[in-house]
């Protein structure tokens, strides 16, 4: 088959990543993405607390070891992460779990209980950080 003969094909090109970092996603995508981190870092940590909860409750030294365990800064850290995927999880699940049920399903309503579990998560987040570092 000659060349002028051939049927014409659409060139399908790879994308450059300025195109990908450019692409703004809307705040419901965004928690829906965090939505999975989050799971996956309640996924990844569950022995580790497991582990943690398992020690803690063993005995009365046990405990008091796991009490100076996590006055370090560092372990405080941890912990504020995995509230995070846990607060951020819970909040973003019961989101979903009302869109199961075709309630707010739609474009306006999703943008704002979007922003109700980013709000809500962190202001939860944030209290319970406090707490943590003595703040109250």
């Amino acid at each position: 088959m000659s060349e002028l003969t051939r049927p014409t094909r659409p060139i399908y090109r790879n994308i450059n990543i300025t195109q990908i970092v450019g692409y703004r996603l809307p705040l419901s995508g965004i928690i829906s993405i965090l939505h999975r981190i989050s799971g996956a870092i309640l996924f990844v940590l569950l022995p580790f607390v497991l582990y943690l909860l398992d020690k803690s409750l063993r005995s009365e030294i046990s405990f008091s070891i796991f009490k100076d365990t996590l006055s370090h800064w560092y372990v405080k850290l941890i912990v504020l992460v995995l509230l995070w995927s846990y607060l951020h999880h819970f909040c973003a699940g019961i989101r979903h779990l009302v869109m199961d049920v075709h309630v707010g399903v739609d474009k306006d309503s999703g943008r704002r209980t979007a922003a109700a579990v980013f709000v809500v998560s962190l202001v939860l987040w944030v209290a319970i950080a406090l707490k943590l570092f003595g703040a109250f």
